[in-house]
């Protein structure tokens, strides 16, 4: 009985997981689609042909979000690990006042933050441009894997490193060969959440970047506006792909964790 509920259970898991990217699929390339219909009238691949052709704006949409996507992760983990690790070896009331600063922006309202990202972009010159949204995704993301490494660094173990230093290893080898081993997987992980972070980020992609700087989820809002349900579709399913690569790269980053011998 157990088991069979368990195969139930995972059955509507899967279900509703997998359902709406079939819709969305179907949707894609529907022609006339109207209730009670359960199937489309007629099959259109126009919007496929015409993304992987170049003759939307998805594709250089997909471009941009990707690449915003992956400077984020990346130089958001650049940015929170020292900072993550810092507040981690603080103690007492000095530990909770550095998680709150680092905090602060991510429990900020996404409009009152992108408000004053977006008068602090234009005073600087960067408003409306890939460079200025890049910095306004980074506010937040650094906050959230800020976070991240404080959970992480506050409850690892550090003998491995004292351990390198004793056998004289300086500290840039303990760096690059005990301390960035070790931490491989949650590196990883937050890359990957730095990803996301940004790549689902529409307030203050709009607001830095003042409609200048298509992104994906902006391209997909215009088609969803515009009622090209085919377009709008096609670019939720690609919305929806590069989220699920990153958390897949992150999983096998996380696999066979060595330490380099110094």
């Amino acid at each position: 009985m157990r088991s069979r509920l368990r195969l139930l259970m995972a059955g509507v898991v899967i279900l509703s997981a997998a359902l709406p990217f079939a819709v969305l699929a179907v949707g894609s390339v529907a022609g006339e689609w109207r209730w009670p219909a359960l199937v489309p009238s007629a099959i259109e691949g126009d919007a496929w042909t015409a993304t992987l052709a170049g003759g939307t704006r998805l594709g250089p949409a997909l471009l941009y979000s990707l690449a915003l996507g992956l400077a984020t992760g990346v130089l958001g983990t650049c940015v929170a690990l020292p900072v993550g690790r810092a507040i981690a070896e603080l103690h007492g009331w000095r530990r909770h006042l550095g998680a709150g600063m680092v905090f602060l922006p991510v429990a900020a309202p996404p409009i009152a933050l992108g408000t004053g990202l977006q008068l602090t972009s234009l005073s600087v010159g960067l408003g409306g441009t890939f460079q200025g949204v890049l910095l306004a995704h980074l506010i937040p993301t650094t906050g959230y894997l800020s976070l991240f490494f404080v959970g992480i660094l506050s409850v690892w173990d550090r003998r491995a490193e004292d351990e390198a230093r004793t056998l004289g290893a300086n500290p840039r080898q303990v760096l690059t060969r005990v301390t960035l081993p070790m931490l491989r997987p949650s590196i990883a992980a937050a890359a990957a959440l730095g990803f996301l972070i940004s790549w689902g980020q529409v307030p203050l992609t709009l607001l830095v970047g003042r409609g200048r700087v298509p992104t994906l989820p902006l391209e997909v809002f215009g088609y969803v506006q515009s009622g090209q349900e085919r377009f709008a579709a096609a670019g939720a399913l690609l919305l929806a792909l590069p989220p699920l690569l990153a958390l897949g790269a992150a999983r096998l980053a996380a696999r066979d964790v060595d330490v380099v011998p110094v």
